[in-house]
């Protein structure tokens, strides 16, 4: 479909984004569209910004945490073995045991 079938385009105006790995991307923008503070860089990912001098940072990925290790955040050894000398005395109650 050519230009005279779609009709005018809307006058449009590129907008330069730069992300911490230095590369440069420039999308265009309806020149009455709002344009956007930050873009993602197409070659690395990374998020890229409208000042060159201070690109955004990248964001920090946390690695997978099993429930075991978000427990130890919370408890100390000591308090482990606390709950789990607790935890024992029960069982041993029940069952009749000293």
């Amino acid at each position: 479909m050519g230009e005279s079938e779609r009709g005018e385009s809307a006058p449009r105006q590129r907008v330069a984004y730069f992300c911490a790995n230095g590369h440069e991307v420039r999308p265009s923008f309806a020149l009455e569209a709002e344009v956007p503070e930050s873009w993602d860089c197409p070659r690395c990912g990374l998020p890229a910004g409208r000042n060159e001098q201070a690109p955004p940072a990248a964001p920090r990925n946390e690695p997978y945490k099993t429930h075991l290790a978000y427990v130890k955040e919370r408890r100390s050894d000591a308090d482990g073995q606390a709950i789990l000398e607790e935890a024992l005395a029960r069982l041993r109650a029940q069952r009749g045991e000293a």
